[in-house]
C-alpha cells in the first residue's frame, strides 16, 4: 500500500485520473513525462484499455449505481474482464464486506460507510493487478474508516493487490501504508518509509 498524502488542491486526484486515464474527460492532459505500468506506456490510451490492463480506480464519492443492487453494481465490476464474474468471485467480496451479502435492496438505500465497501468490492470482481483509491475515508465516522481501512490492508496482503491510496488523513493512511508521498500544488515534495514519514514533523 502507498499512500499519496497532501491538502486538498495539491492535485493528488488529478494524479490519479492521470494514470486512470480518466483526465482527458474533464478537458485535463498530461503534458510532461510518462506513465509505464508493468513496463509498458500507458499514457494517451482510453480508460477503457487502462482497465483491461489491470488498473480499477476506486473513485471519491463512492460513484456506486443507486438504482441498481448490490449484485448488480458487483457484477458491474467484472464487466471488462473475460468470462463471466462466478459465484465465487461474489463469495470472495462477501468474505470481506459480509455486511453487503444481508443487503438486498438497491445501493441508494446503503449507509455511507456501506457504499464505500460496495465501492471496493466492485473494484475486487475486476481481478485488478492495481487499485486507485481516491479518499476512501471521506465522509465516513472514525470508527468506519479503521475498519475500511483494516479490510484495505487484507485485502492488498492477501489477494496480492497493490493499492495507492489517496488520503487527506495522513494518520490512518500511515497506519497502513508501507510507503508514502506526499504533494504540494502539483509536486512532489516528501516521500519515505511509513516509520520515516510518521516520525516527520512536517507531516
Amino acid at each position: 500500500i502507498v499512500a499519496m498524502l497532501g491538502a486538498n488542491g495539491a492535485g493528488k486526484s488529478t494524479t490519479l485520473k492521470a494514470i486512470s486515464g480518466l483526465l482527458r474527460g474533464e478537458d485535463g492532459a498530461v503534458t510532461r513525462g510518462d506513465i509505464v505500468f508493468e513496463g509498458t506506456s500507458i499514457r494517451g490510451l482510453d480508460p477503457d484499455k487502462i482497465v483491461k490492463r489491470g488498473i480499477f480506480q476506486v473513485m471519491e464519492g463512492r460513484r456506486i449505481v443507486e438504482d441498481m443492487t448490490v449484485i448488480e453494481n458487483l457484477r458491474l465490476g467484472a464487466f471488462s474482464r473475460p468470462g463471466r464474474p462466478s459465484d465465487a468471485d461474489l463469495e470472495m467480496v462477501f468474505s470481506y464486506f459480509p455486511r453487503l451479502k444481508e443487503r438486498k435492496g438497491l445501493a441508494g438505500y446503503l449507509s455511507g460507510g456501506e457504499q464505500q465497501m460496495l465501492a471496493v468490492g466492485r473494484a475486487l470482481m475486476a481481478k485488478p493487478k492495481l487499485i486507485l483509491m481516491d479518499e476512501p475515508s471521506m465522509g465516513l465516522s472514525p470508527l468506519l474508516v479503521q475498519e475500511v481501512f483494516s479490510i484495505i490492508n487484507n485485502i492488498s496482503t492477501e489477494q496480492n493487490i497493490p493499492i495507492l491510496v489517496v488520503e487527506q488523513n495522513s494518520a490512518i493512511a500511515l497506519k497502513f501504508a508501507d510507503y508514502g508521498y506526499v504533494m504540494e500544488n502539483g509536486k512532489i515534495v516528501l516521500e519515505g518509509t511509513r516509520e520515516e514519514l510518521v516520525n516527520n514533523e512536517d507531516i
